[in-house]
């Protein structure tokens, strides 16, 4: 439709901000409120308050300084004045002139020079001068005001958004089309569509300003309701249409519990079991199987995946199990070729990686299209075009390969073969709200007890000064014929092309070491870590290769010290790793390459030096590395000189507990959906007015409305009311997220 307003010129800079319908627009809701119903007098404010106030500039201009220019600003209601300042503020200079009405939002800061109070870098916006325009003053003042992100420059400012969005809901008064059934909305508390639109952008006088601001009103909570609803009733439906698949019913004889029985090495975890019965009564189903295996560091998903494969491979079928990198393949492979190995039953494995020469491939491939090989293990090679197999099962993906695998398989396929079973495995534990949203099409298993043999880790954090003493307990542990890590968050002294540093919240020094430090007395020499050369800025990071150095020749002497980072080859890194299991190398001095699932049962020391600049699940991934085996162990979080409030978040967390899921929760509050893998998470919607972690009620209640919808009609609900709920799924989120096929 046409919105006044919005010319061809406006219509290009708004698609480039992912609005191109007038219902994107009316979805593009404020960040926040000012109330210019009530704006606070100067003389009631007090430092460390944020406010909003309205007042007329007295005084306006550039103040000149030793470093860069401050514009200041004079605010005056009668004869109570405050200053504003913004550093460089040359921009200002003839935009903000004596006389101007503004309305300004910003902490208040006590003054050094006087006893008013200060604003500094407050938000502001001119008012309109009293003869101007009359709608335009209408919306501004006297009332709740939206403020909204600006949508181009100062063209598309909130002034803007607020006249076109106020005129687009003027223009279709009475002709927004409900997309809630009636009996949603009462059961829910939820106002009609085209009220919430209108009180979201322009709340009532009275509206509590908490609500706003925690987005809590009932316009915002149905608008918020409205977006997770038909996400999860996209995800729903499509859950339900794989369930319509042909898949294979596996059955689970005497003999196939006997297969399962052989090879497991301890009694299962109360967990375990729990998961491997959701997991095999799945495989009993003649739909194909969508199932998430979510478990911590630790807990034991591989032998659970395992004993799920021996399930297809006893049936006659083939499995496949996909790893994200060739060390974890190759540990996978090794580990399950030694379970396997105690069962009576003599199965055929391979092992395919990108690094197999190509005769070996090219055999294999031959080998797994005949039906050959039962089992096969590898990395993103075992989804290459010219990969078939002859009766493939079940596929186990690890988690960085969930997104387009299963298409991928499907395509694999044989004409005419059932869908093979799916079993995603994550060792990151999502939270709740994630789960249901990034694999809310799957069904989810958790693992959240420890298996027998391990023992909690202790974990503490200490200061670079005392690196002396970890060194020391470094050396007692090897001694005691245990084995140690040294995790450093850079590989050399630059920063530049190093993906270890990804999760880096703040910058580091760019210069290198240029001099080594002299020897010095035994005790110094410990003291290294904390040293400082001439080169090196203050927060320059150590790094892998130049601590690797000064490790194995100072305070690490007389052990074998190795060094693992991610610019070697797969076959180094592999030959450090294989040393370093067999027990060949003491301590290995490694980056973040050695977070993702390298098994080292004798490895009972993780230190994270510089552990504040990590990210909180790395930490614990990391961590997870330690405590595979029944030896006590330990993880020795050193920090630098300078630790963010954020980082002893962090750190007070890691030291406080073990669980990973109380961890992720942490995670999530801190860093937000869009970044909690690091990342951004492929897969992960793009949402218009809901935030993960404000609005997890909602998410639960929007999610037992979808399953209600979809698996139980509602009386209540007329037949006209469910064609308009599918309409609306089909139209709008067809086009967002493809949750529906159209047609």
């Amino acid at each position: 439709m046409y919105v006044r307003g919005v010319g061809p010129r406006v219509a290009t800079l708004l698609e480039a901000k992912g609005i191109r319908t007038a219902e994107d627009l009316l979805y593009h809701l404020p960040f926040r409120y000012e109330d210019r119903q009530h704006p606070k007098a100067l003389y009631e404010l007090k430092a460390g308050e944020t406010a909003s106030v309205i007042g007329e500039i007295r005084s306006a201009g550039l103040v000149r300084t030793n470093r860069k220019p401050i514009f200041e600003i004079v605010l005056a209601q009668g004869a109570f004045t405050i200053k504003c300042m913004w550093f460089n503020g040359g921009y200002l200079q003839g935009r903000l002139r004596a006389g101007q009405a503004i309305a300004l939002f910003g902490r208040m800061e006590a003054s050094r020079s006087s006893r008013n109070l200060k604003m500094i870098q407050p938000q502001f916006e001119l008012l309109p001068e009293a003869g101007g325009d009359e709608q335009t003053r209408l919306l501004e003042v006297g009332r709740i005001t939206p403020v909204y992100e600006s949508l181009g420059g100062a063209q598309l400012a909130s002034r803007w958004q607020r006249k076109v969005i106020f005129q687009l809901l003027e223009s279709i008064r009475g002709n927004v089309p409900e997309c809630l059934p009636g009996a949603i909305r009462k059961r829910n508390g939820l106002p009609e569509r085209e009220t919430a639109l209108a009180e979201a952008h322009f709340p009532l006088e009275g509206t509590a300003a908490d609500d706003l601001e925690q987005a809590r009103t009932p316009a915002q909570r149905r608008l918020i309701f409205e977006e997770l609803f038909f996400l999860e009733l996209g995800l729903e439906l499509k859950r339900r249409r794989s369930r319509e698949q042909k898949g294979i019913a596996f059955a689970t004889t005497e003999g196939v519990r006997e297969a399962i029985r052989e090879i497991l090495p301890f009694h299962p975890t109360t967990s375990q079991k729990r998961s491997l019965g959701e997991i095999v009564a799945d495989m009993r189903e003649p739909h194909p199987m969508r199932r998430l295996l979510q478990g911590d560091v630790g807990s034991g998903k591989t032998i659970v995946a395992l004993q799920a494969m021996v399930v297809a491979m006893e049936n006659g079928y083939q499995t496949a199990l996909m790893a994200p990198t060739e060390i974890l393949a190759t540990q996978h492979y090794l580990a399950a070729r030694k379970l396997l190995g105690r069962s009576s039953r003599k199965y055929r494995m391979a092992l395919l990686t990108g690094s197999v020469d190509a005769e070996t491939k090219r055999a294999l491939r031959r080998q797994m299209q005949r039906g050959e090989v039962q089992l096969v293990i590898g990395t993103h090679a075992l989804i290459e075009e010219n990969v078939e197999f002859d009766r493939l099962g079940l596929v186990v993906v690890d988690e960085q390969h969930r997104f387009g695998v299963m298409q991928r398989f499907r395509l694999m396929k044989k004409p005419n073969d059932a869908e093979p079973d799916v079993l995603v495995m994550t060792a990151t534990p999502i939270p709740r709200t994630l789960a249901l949203t990034l694999y809310g099409d799957l069904d989810t298993s958790v693992l959240d007890d420890l298996p027998p043999g391990r023992t909690p880790i202790t974990t503490r954090r200490v200061a670079s000064e005392r690196a002396e003493e970890v060194w020391e307990f470094v050396h007692g542990q090897v001694a005691a014929g245990r084995q140690a890590y040294i995790v450093y968050p850079v590989i050399e002294g630059s920063r530049d092309d190093q993906q270890e540093l990804d999760f880096a919240q703040e910058s580091a020094g760019e210069a290198e070491v240029t001099e080594k430090p002299k020897r010095k007395s035994a005790r110094s020499q410990t003291l290294f870590a904390n040293e400082k050369t001439t080169a090196r800025p203050r927060m320059e990071l150590r790094s892998a290769t130049e601590m690797h150095e000064q490790l194995r020749t100072r305070a690490l002497a007389g052990l074998r010290v190795g060094l693992l980072h991610g610019r070697m080859s797969a076959d180094e890194k592999e030959v450090v790793m294989r040393r370093f299991q067999r027990g060949e190398v003491d301590v290995l001095v490694a980056t973040t390459v050695v977070e993702v699932g390298v098994d080292v049962p004798n490895a009972t020391v993780m230190v994270i030096d510089h552990a504040e600049r990590f990210g909180l699940a790395q930490l614990h991934q990391l961590r997870g590395r330690v405590g595979r085996g029944s030896a006590k162990s330990f993880c020795i979080l050193m920090t630098g000189e300078r630790v963010s409030a954020e980082a002893e978040q962090r750190l007070e967390a890691m030291v406080a507990t073990q669980n990973g899921f109380e961890l992720a929760e942490l995670d999530l509050k801190m860093r937000g959906p869009g970044e909690f893998f690091g990342t951004r998470q492929a897969g992960l919607p793009g949402f218009r007015v809901v935030n993960l972690v404000r609005d997890r009620e909602l998410l639960e209640m929007a999610k037992q409305e979808a399953v209600r919808f979809v698996t139980a009609p509602d009386p209540e609900v007329t037949e006209a009311e469910r064609r308009r709920v599918w309409d609306h799924l089909k139209q709008s989120w067809q086009r967002r997220y493809g949750l529906m096929e159209a047609g």
